[in-house]
Formats: structure tokens, sequence, C-alpha cells
């Protein structure tokens, strides 16, 4: 017997490194160090060099002369170059400059020159702050009574968090993730070599290419800081990953020995040092990259934000020069708070199995059978570049008919938002099953927590934009579109003779296979499906690390589960913290279920009806299906 979260021990903590990337040139070296410390004397450096930066700010330095190009730039400006507004009388034309490297920015507004400020902090960034980092020194910042300010996620978990060096500054702890989400290892694949500047500022040439990858280290064999002084790697079977169960390839460990002997390395401490350094630089470059980019794309920088949304919605701001109207009507802000729903995710059909002339075990005396994995291209930016709402909200004295309704242009100038109640007929309950119209959250049968279904079911006070209710009343059947589809993706001389078109256009529908055959698909509810394709298999299961479900998880096993009723439970290593203290956990968990409550299951266990469909009225059967507990989604042996 033994609980299913398994203590498994405590992470040491015993180095670091930071840089500095400082607009003025070369401010320090990265630093770095390795003692059982470090979470302390990292917060005692970092504190030290704000304060000097603080010095640096408040000492701004005067402008350069003019170089000739700039005189001509700046007399010949008849707009800001930061607002875009033409110089007047009231706001004239000054010289802005960087008050650190001195040099000229632009002709600028007065108003625009006057507005922007020195920085009172210094950002501070890691890669994955949110989810891991933070955790290893944030008790550190109570060390004196200068205030802390944390934005919370959860309870111990922060967008971002800041702690006071001085009565007029800052640091401000940022996640890169937010901005960059994607692993250190793929970013790097994004940039070419010579855009690495600060790699190559601190590693010859020859050296370099080892170190543009991320880095191989036996996390699990460090449990100690005596481990430091090992004069060798250790052997391959140490650098399995406990946590994802999962041992590095011999072209891994080659590329570690390979590393530690063309650096000269001593022992297993300077091996972590160098590891640490070079994730910090690549992490350094990747970031000034992205900051390079938005700022020549947008004239942002991320550096003011704490994620991306904050600096998309400001760049959208800029690039659109739209004024949007705040609601002063507090009804009206609940009126269209009621119309939020969120995206819909649901399993109709929980097994299919393609049978055509495309597949080389095809049989032409079965039924031909088809299977296809259609996503549209970037469904929320499609959505956004539509007609919005902007100003002039009114509540409206409009008593519009069905007609009036479908005579509304989508991009007319004046739109709505209604709230209506709408009848499902009977009629159409069996060609809407699968994807019924105006989803709303609600608990399904015998189920106290909401969830968004697409139901048959009669509604009552919906509150929908216009161009929906007019796809809802006139909705008929799809036609046979290419001009629908993103196939761009297909081999150029792809099986179906398709074209390559419409590449990466918002809205399209995309085949995510790129042409391969699909032969084989089970869905057991939302989020819990897997397929297979001619030449891969791939498995999609919501709350199961992706290294559990690639090991221990297998495509018969959601076979078996649909078609013969079995629960699927898998142990899975996990850091868990508490009170930010880091330990390593096991826990045996639910990963597959045949019990899906947001549709009504037939008999066959693989075809579904939406709930309020005709023919299940008089139906009491719904008791019997879903009778899973809580209690049932982790497993106490």
């Amino acid at each position: 017997m033994r609980s299913p979260n398994e203590g498994k021990g405590y992470y040491p903590h015993i180095g670091f490194c930071y840089f500095i990337s400082y607009q003025g040139g070369h401010y320090k070296d990265p630093v770095v160090y390795r003692g059982t410390d470090a979470p302390k004397c990292f917060i005692e450096k970092l504190e030290k060099d704000a304060i000097e930066i603080e010095h640096i700010y408040k000492n701004p330095k005067p402008l350069l002369p003019l170089t000739e190009s700039e005189k001509q730039l700046y007399d010949n400006a008849k707009n800001c170059y930061v607002c875009d507004q033409t110089f007047r009388e009231n706001n004239i034309k000054v010289r802005d400059h960087n008050h650190v490297t001195q040099k000229f920015n632009g002709p600028c507004c007065n108003s625009c020159n006057l507005a922007m400020k020195t920085p009172k902090f210094l950002p501070v960034f890691f890669h994955n702050l949110s989810g891991y980092d933070a955790h290893i020194f944030i008790k550190e910042l109570g060390y004196d009574k200068k205030q802390i300010n944390l934005i919370p996620n959860t309870e111990e978990k922060y967008i971002s968090f800041s702690k006071s060096v001085s009565n007029d500054f800052q640091l401000r702890f940022l996640d890169s993730f937010k901005f960059m989400p994607s692993s250190l290892e793929n970013l790097i694949k994004t940039l070419k070599k010579d855009e690495f500047k600060y790699m190559k500022q601190y590693f010859d040439s020859e050296k370099i290419d080892l170190l543009l990858r991320k880095g191989v280290f036996p996390y699990d064999y460090f449990d100690s800081f005596e481990k430091c002084k090992d004069s060798c790697l250790p052997p391959i079977s140490k650098f399995y990953n406990e946590l994802n169960e999962e041992a590095i390839s011999v072209e891994d460990y080659n590329h570690a020995c390979r590393v530690f002997n063309q650096f000269n390395l001593s022992n297993l401490g300077e091996y972590c040092d160098l590891y640490v350094k070079t994730d910090v630089l690549l992490l350094t470059d990747l970031f000034e990259n992205f900051r390079k980019i938005c700022i020549q794309t947008y004239k942002l920088d991320p550096c003011w934000y704490f994620t991306t949304p904050a600096l998309s919605w400001d760049a959208m701001l800029l690039k659109t020069k739209v004024a949007i109207e705040l609601f002063t009507d507090y009804d009206m802000l609940l009126f269209i708070e009621n119309g939020v729903r969120g995206g819909i995710s649901q399993c109709c059909n929980r097994y299919a199995k393609a049978n055509n002339k495309y597949m080389s075990n095809f049989n032409p005396d079965d039924e031909i059978k088809y299977l296809m994995y259609l996503d549209a291209n970037n469904l929320y930016g499609y959505a956004m570049s539509k007609y919005l709402p902007l100003k002039d909200f009114v509540w409206s004295d409009n008593n519009l008919t069905t007609q009036d309704i479908l005579n509304l242009s989508d991009e007319s100038d004046v739109g709505y938002i209604l709230e209506v109640d709408l009848d499902y007929p009977p009629d159409l309950h069996d060609k809407h099953s699968d994807f019924p119209l105006a989803p709303e959250n609600k608990p399904p049968p015998n189920c106290k927590e909401p969830r968004l279904l697409t139901t048959l079911e009669p509604k009552t006070k919906y509150v929908l934009h216009y161009s929906n209710l007019k796809l809802y009343l006139k909705l008929g059947d799809m036609k046979d579109d290419l001009n629908l589809y993103d196939t761009s993706d297909y081999d150029k001389n792809n099986v179906y003779n398709l074209p390559l078109v419409n590449k990466k256009v918002i809205g399209k529908m995309k085949d995510e296979n790129k042409g391969n055959i699909m032969t084989e698909y089970v869905g057991l509810k939302s989020k819990m499906y897997a397929y297979k394709t001619n030449n891969k298999i791939e498995k999609r299961l919501k709350g199961i690390k992706k290294q559990t479900l690639k090991n221990k998880i297998t495509f018969e096993d959601y076979k078996d589960c649909l078609l013969n009723q079995k629960l699927k439970y898998v142990d899975m290593n996990l850091i868990r913290s508490k009170f930010h203290s880091i330990q390593s956990i096991k826990q045996n968990k639910l990963a597959l279920s045949y019990k899906d409550d947001k549709r009504f299951v037939n008999g066959d266990g693989i075809t579904t009806l939406a709930h309020g469909h005709w023919s299940l009225m008089h139906l009491d059967l719904f008791n019997e299906q879903y009778d899973i507990k809580s209690d049932d989604l982790i497993n106490t042996q």
C-alpha cells in the first residue's frame, strides 16, 4: 500500500548565472556563482547591481552632437517619430535622445518627449519563472522590510513579482516564456548563427557550435554539493531523468563528453558553471532578438510588459489608431459577459476506422470511409479581424424581425448584441446532433459543475452577436469549396492532385496531417483521443505529462478503454511546491476513462447524441451511464 502522492525528495540549488544586457555597451561579464547559499547570494548580488543601475538612470547624460544625417533628418521632419502627429506651435519639435547612450533617437513632439520616463525598475527574466524558477529564490526576498509586490496566478504561481531596492527602484521578475512560449531547445533553432552576438562575445568560434543547443545535465545525480568535486562526468546511466522517466541518448551523452573535454573542465562543478552560463547567454540572445523585432515592428519594448497579451493589445492600438470607448453602464458590461462562453471541445463519434482507395490495405468490398483531422488557421485571430464593437454603445429600442437580422451586413457600421429566446425544432435534431448551434455553459445531467455544452434544448435569454444569430437562422448545407481550405502543407505531388493554396490564411481549414492518410481514430471524451496515420500514431490526453503519455499509454489502451470499458491509471513523477519548497512526488492518476457526460452515449458505446435530442426525451438512462465519482480520479491503492 502506498499513497498516490509519494514524496521522492527535495531539489538542492547550488549555482546560478545572470547577465546584464546594457544598452550603453559592456556593463559586466556574466555573474556565475556556485555554493550552497546560491539563492541568497543571487538576491544579494542582483540587488547590488540594481542600485548601481538606478544611479546610472538618475544621472542622465546629455545628447551627443548630431551627425549631418541626423541634422537633416531632424530639420526635414514634419511628424513625431513616436506618435506620428504633426508638429504644432503648442506641441513643438524637440530632439529626443537616449540618456544612457547619449544617442539621438529621433525628432519628437514635446508631449511625447515629456511622457517618456526613465525606468524605475530593472527587469529580470527567467524562462519558466512562473512554473519553477520563482520557488528557488522567492523566500530570500523577505530578508528586509522593503516592499514586495505580486501579480498572482495561484497562491504559489505568479505572473510577476517585484522587490524594492530603494524608495524609487525595484527588481521586477518576469517570465520570458510568457513572450516566447517554447523550450530553449526549440527557440535556439529559430536564430541564425550570426545572431548569437552575446554567445560570440564569450566563447571562441571553434567551440560555439557545441553550445548552440540546449545543454545536457545529470539533474538527478546532482543531489549534493559534494558532487561538484567529481573529476569527470558520471556514466550515461546517471543522466537518467526520473521526472520524465527517460534516459538520454548516446548522442546527447557524447555531446556532454565533448563539451567537458573541449573546454578542459576539471570537475563537475565547472561543468555546472558552463551549463548555467550557456543557458543564460542563449536566453539573452533569444530575448534580445525578440525585443529587436518588437521595437522595429511596433515601436514597443517587451521589457515594459508582463505578458504577450498586453504587448499585442498595445500593438493593436498603435497600428490601428482606434480609440475604444469604455462601458459606463454596468448593466451593459454584465450583458456582454453573459455572451462570453469559451471554446467548444467535445467528442461526437468515438471510434472510426478508415477504408479508402488511398490505403495500402483498402478493401473495396467494405464500406468506403475517410478520416481527416482539420483545424482552423488562427481561429481567434480570424474572429478578431472581423468588424468589432468600438463606440457609441446604447440600448436599442428597435424591435428587429428575423428578416431585419438577416438583412444586416456583417460589415455594417452599426452592429447588435442581442438577447433572444431560441427554439430547436425536432426536425433539425438529427441533422444538427453532432454540432448543435448556440453552445451554453450549464451542468450536464446528473452533474453539478457547469461545462460548455452544445445541446438541442431550447435557449432562453441567450446573448449573442447578431452575425452568429444570422448564421443560426439561415444555416444550410456546406458546399464543397476548395477555397475553404489551406492545402499549403500538402506534398507538391500529392495523390489527391490538389493545388497548394491559402498558406497560413486565417480562418481557412487546414489538414493537420499534411495529406497523410488517417487510418484509425479513438475518441473517449474532450481532449482525450488518439489516431493513426499511415506513418505515425498521435495521442492527446489533457492532464497527463507528455513523456508519460509517450512511454506508458498506447493506442491500444485507448481502444481497450472504449471497447472493453477499462479505466487506465498511470504513475507520474511530478514536481510540486508547498510554501515554495520544491519536492518531487509520484502520483497515480486516472488517465483514460470511457465515461463522457458532455454528450449522451448510445448503447454501442461509440455513437453519441447531443443532450436535448428528441429521441432522449422519454429515456431515463443517464444515471446508469455517468456514475463516476470524484474519488475515482486519484487511485488510492
